[in-house]
């Protein structure tokens, strides 16, 4: 069997195991745009600022009842009520779930500040190697 024989059986094989593939993500009804994945920094810079105050807030207000919560929760805890114990409890685990929650506003901020600086550097890296070479000229 010669070498265009067998690409010839090789592609008709293939042809046939393919039942669709898709280029492009499809227009659906009443919009919608291309596939394209596009990065609007006004948008992502609106969220990663949003969640910096949300941050911020957190530090504080998460925490503004603290010192009164542990002084009632001792007081009941000394005059013999259980509720003592169960409100320092839940005290505890509301401490542990601000300090998640800061946590995940923190690296929301952050790492949107990452994308949005990564996406500059990255599109001047891009525009100074296309005006480096000879792809340029075919672009004008």
């Amino acid at each position: 069997m010669s070498f265009d024989e067998e690409w010839s059986a090789a592609r008709a094989t293939a042809a046939t195991n393919v039942s669709m593939r898709l280029n492009h993500v499809p227009v659906e009804p009443g919009g919608g745009g291309g596939g394209d994945l596009e990065l609007n920094q006004d948008h992502i810079g609106a969220i990663g600022s949003e969640a910096y105050k949300l941050h911020t807030r957190l530090l504080t207000d998460g925490k503004h009842a603290a010192t009164a919560t542990t002084e009632a929760a001792g007081a009941l805890t000394k005059e013999g009520f259980a509720s003592g114990a169960a409100l320092l409890k839940a005290h505890t685990t509301w401490e542990s779930q601000v300090k998640t929650l800061v946590a995940a506003c923190a690296n929301i901020s952050n790492g949107l500040n990452y994308s949005l600086s990564s996406h500059a550097k990255d599109e001047q890296q891009l525009h100074a190697d296309f005006s480096a070479s000879a792809i340029d000229q075919y672009l004008k």
